[in-house]
């Protein structure tokens, strides 16, 4: 099921987005359209840097790595600020419309608190997880020596 939903993804948005810079083109003028994919592009890629090192020291003060590591906790929200910059990072090499227009909601905070909210919990709703764990039957050996390396040395008077 995941298969076919990824083969759907990967052959509807591309579609999807094709459809909308056409229509736009045509509403417009090819270059109008070409200026909106590299201004898109350029954009993106400075507010990505931007909000990426931004979450970078983020998750370095949360570890205690900024300063003071009393105040050192997990850093899930910071990872999760993370993978979103970066997934919006991907969605902006895509030239297209509506990749843009997620890509560039996940940039900002408002739009990565929206997807936290709203947007993760039914997708992770959908997930299983299992976690299986096992016992080798042969547990590896430690060694273990009672002897004791020395070396005498005589004191001459």
């Amino acid at each position: 099921m995941l298969l076919i939903k990824l083969i759907l993804a990967f052959t509807l948005i591309p579609l999807v987005e094709l459809y909308l810079l056409l229509q736009l083109a045509e509403a417009t003028s090819i270059w109008v359209t070409i200026a909106t994919v590299i201004s898109t592009g350029i954009l993106g890629s400075v507010l990505a840097k931007r909000e990426g090192a931004i979450a970078w020291q983020r998750f370095r003060e949360s570890i205690g790595l900024g300063g003071d590591l009393s105040q050192a906790r997990f850093p899930g929200r910071e990872i999760q600020d993370g993978l979103m910059i970066a997934f919006a990072a991907a969605l902006l090499l895509t030239p297209g419309l509506v990749t843009d227009t997620v890509g560039f909601t996940l940039l900002f905070p408002r739009g990565r608190e929206f997807m936290r909210k709203h947007i993760l919990p039914r997708l992770f709703r959908s997930f299983r997880v299992q976690v299986q764990t096992s016992r080798s039957p042969n547990p590896p050996r430690t060694r273990r020596s009672d002897t004791i390396d020395a070396a005498a040395f005589e004191r001459k008077a």
